[in-house]
């Protein structure tokens, strides 16, 4: 049996551990205000369902908000709030009409050393004002998005959440989805195949999951860019382009 090398040892035990699921959070203290009012939007890199480890996250390139057809532009809203050490972001905003506003963040790319790419994970999440019932299938425009096919608000724990996965507009046909919750630590998966669901889409790039607990659920379609990126070691590396949305399941008989 050949004994490999400390650097060969370590290259192997890496590419024996399950690859974590990154997910992009953009997390509002409520997904429906019944009066309008304010509403706080938290921005964390993460792994959910582990509960960590969170990530460095830089100031985005975009953080807005589309409502009434127009986008708002909602970065210098945004303010720092560090989690373990690691940069994260909140902001709040008023919602003073009656209809869904959908929130988005467009992050910096992340490098990944350990798979050897660049992640640029577009997130974007509904807020219905005045819990109006109106607007939430609006798409932001983001390079990958998730267009909803259930409204995305006032869903209750087991309901079917449908969505369309789209690039540049068009279907993308068998893509990809890995789905998390936000795990308050009440759940221990039983092995790493519990942590991150995945599912594909069909033909036309439609799919469906049914939410089997209450909280947030967070569908994150996964897709690889035509372009590169420059590594921090100055190579080129191939770009993953995520587009994910955010929904929240209640159980029945809960405030």
């Amino acid at each position: 049996m050949r004994l490999l090398p400390p650097a060969g040892l370590a290259i192997a035990c890496l590419a024996a551990l399950p690859a974590q699921a990154h997910f992009q959070q953009i997390i509002p203290l409520a997904d429906v205000l019944p009066d309008g009012g304010p509403v706080t939007i938290d921005l964390t890199f993460t792994h959910p369902v582990e509960r960590g480890p969170v990530m460095e996250m830089a100031r985005p390139a975009r953080f807005g908000m589309l409502a009434q057809g127009a986008v708002r532009d909602l970065l210098p809203a945004l303010t720092p709030a560090p989690i373990d050490g690691m940069q994260a972001w909140t902001a709040t905003t008023d919602l003073t009409e009656p209809g869904a506003a959908i929130f988005f963040v467009a992050p910096q790319p992340y490098w990944e050393p350990a798979e050897g790419k660049m992640i640029v994970h577009y997130a974007k999440v509904v807020v219905d004002g005045f819990a109006s019932g109106e607007g939430w299938d609006a798409l932001v425009g983001l390079p990958v998005e998730i267009e909803p096919l259930s409204r995305p608000n006032g869903l209750w724990t087991g309901n079917l959440f449908t969505g369309i996965v789209r690039r540049d507009g068009a279907p993308v046909p068998f893509a990809e989805i890995e789905v998390e919750f936000i795990n308050d630590g009440s759940v221990i998966p039983p092995n790493d195949d519990f942590i991150t669901q995945v599912i594909k889409a069909d033909a036309n790039g439609t799919f469906s999951y049914a939410m089997p607990r209450a909280g947030w659920w967070g569908f994150a379609a996964l897709t690889e860019a035509e372009r590169t990126m420059t590594a921090p070691d100055g190579r080129e590396v191939p770009v993953e382009e995520g587009g994910l949305i955010w929904v929240k399941a209640t159980d029945m008989g809960a405030e």
